[in-house]
């Protein structure tokens, strides 16, 4: 049987579908207000439990699914009821991470009683809904009464992440700075940018501190952690001033700035004007010495800077902690020597050794051992490599290597074997180290506690604290030389897995190839190639 619609509630021009029960001389009549606008249809299993919970059952279930889907408002009668008008209905529904509360309502009885903002809230705290609650919210529906929409009623307060501290640096950085290179394949190796100058006053780094951040708050009122953070300090030498709070770091002097294991290091260079010679002697010097001539035979530099020379170098002595820039070769006589624990960068390498802790960039290498952890770069466009030692970490790439004559030359690439196996020895000895550190750290404590706590210990405890104490310090120390030389090992390992050997033009026959513990020798002459390990094997592929 059809009925007239009798509603009391306030409609806009989009609002979902939903159901109202009228209770009328013992029968139930359920009146379906079909969506409006862009509005939702209700689900049937939607309504079904909104009457089941009101006891409203045994109807024609297959007629109510064909007015639930009218598009039209209709009613229908849906047999006895011998229950009361109840007031409306709300479905509570919490999100995952019990941050929101999302809150549907369905119609009470047409005369069954609306619920108020004192009962919504009420029934909330029944669903231990208690932080985040939006007032707000619960006004606009109170006054809209727009049934089975969703309305959120609250929501948690996430915690406000934080951040670690870090330091901001005002001057460059990067010390892999490189010799300009021109169109035509030429290098200018006059024309360097390799050293930060600073004048006296100048800032060089700021502390920017951690923040902790903030707990939040999920809907139920239970504390939501913020992540942890990290601080760190600054870390300077000589020759450097600081702010009052020691977060922000000034040159004290006017010369050079430098980075070097996150510690910032400000020296005045030691200027050369002309040869380093017997008017002059060897160099010991702290920071960077700058040469504006050249290195004459027999003499030495040691320097914990850079050194550059503006001449030649013969066969002489350089070791910079820093890099190494000659401007005109060197003439090595086979006793020349650069070591560096930086990048070498020279026109010209003859009959000397080159040690670098970078990378090595040069116009061509005659009958001498060259050394890098890095790449070797023979990068002019006549460059070439003829005779001696040639080895790398990453990659060394050459117009040219070995010669007609037959010049015996040996190009290594890549780690060696027994590095490798230092490596993963450093990694299991740091593994123990670490884990016995946590072991003992919490027996300590624990005693610590029980000192503080004014208990004494006796003499058997007491000789157990201190051989535990001694046992954490030597733990300690262990790990952390285990750790300076694991990283160091693991960088080289890094630049071993892109190594290879690289010919721009021609490679000669009779050039010992190595690649880790592999090793040919060429027995043609080959062009545009590059050697490199595949599968157990070195293969050569055309550029």
């Amino acid at each position: 049987m059809i009925f007239m619609l009798k509603m009391g509630v306030n409609m806009d021009a989009r609002s979902n579908g939903y159901i109202q029960i009228e209770v009328k001389n013992g029968t139930a009549i359920c009146h379906f207000h079909a969506p409006k606008g862009e509005g939702k249809p209700m689900y049937f299993s939607e309504a079904l439990e909104y009457l089941n919970s009101h006891g409203i059952k045994n109807f024609d279930e297959q007629q109510f699914r064909e007015y639930l889907a009218s598009t039209k408002d209709c009613s229908l009668d849906l047999g006895t009821y011998n229950g009361y008008d109840f007031t409306e209905t709300m479905y509570v529904k919490v999100s995952l991470d019990r941050m929101k509360a999302t809150c549907r309502f369905l119609p009470p009885t047409v005369d069954g009683n609306q619920m108020n903002v004192k009962d919504i809230i009420a029934e909330l705290n029944r669903h231990n809904i208690v932080n985040g609650i939006s007032q707000d919210e619960i006004l606009k529906f109170v006054e809209e009464r727009q049934y089975n929409k969703e309305y959120i009623f609250a929501e948690g307060t996430p915690p406000r992440i934080g951040h670690d501290a870090r330091i901001q640096y005002f001057f460059n950085t990067n010390p892999t700075l490189r010799p300009k290179h021109y169109d035509d394949g030429s290098v200018d190796y006059r024309d360097l940018n390799t050293i930060c100058h600073v004048e006296k006053g100048d800032l060089l780094a700021r502390l920017i501190p951690e923040d902790v951040g903030a707990p939040g708050k999920d809907i139920y009122g239970r504390d939501i952690p913020t992540r942890s953070v990290k601080g760190c300090e600054l870390q300077y030498g000589q020759n450097i001033t600081t702010n009052e709070d020691r977060t922000e770091l000034y040159s004290a002097v006017t010369g050079h700035v430098s980075l070097v294991n996150n510690q910032v290091f400000v020296s005045d260079v030691f200027e050369v004007v002309a040869d380093v010679d017997n008017s002059v002697g060897n160099i010991v010097y702290s920071g960077n010495v700058h040469v504006k001539g050249s290195v004459r035979s027999g003499f030495s530099i040691e320097a914990k800077g850079d050194v550059i020379v503006d001449g030649v170098v013969e066969d002489a002595l350089i070791n910079a902690g820093g890099q190494i820039i000659v401007k005109r070769g060197i003439h090595g006589m086979n006793r020349g020597v650069l070591q560096a624990k930086g990048n070498i960068i020279i026109p010209f390498i003859e009959n000397a050794k080159v040690f670098s802790g970078g990378y090595v960039e040069t116009g061509s290498i005659i009958y001498s051992e060259v050394n890098a952890a890095n790449d070797i770069m023979v990068v002019d466009r006549k460059g070439f490599i003829a005779g001696g030692v040639i080895r790398a970490g990453g990659k060394v790439e050459s117009m040219i290597i070995g010669s007609e004559m037959g010049a015996a030359t040996r190009i290594e690439v890549g780690i060696a074997p027994e590095k490798k196996e230092r490596y993963n020895q450093l990694n299991r000895l740091v593994v123990a180290d670490t884990q016995k550190i946590d072991r003992l750290t919490p027996i300590v404590d624990r005693y610590n506690r029980h000192i503080s706590s004014g208990q004494e210990l006796d003499a058997k405890h007491s000789e157990y604290l201190h051989k535990i104490l001694d046992d954490l310090a030597e733990a300690k120390e262990e790990l952390q030389k285990y750790r300076v030389e694991f990283n160091g090992l693991h960088q080289e390992l890094l630049n071993s897995k892109h190594a290879k050997i690289i010919i721009r033009r021609d490679i000669f026959p009779g050039v010992t190839i190595t690649i880790s513990d592999l090793s040919l020798t060429t027995k043609t002459k080959r062009s545009y190639c590059q050697f490199e390990k595949k599968n157990g094997e070195i293969i050569a592929t055309n550029l």
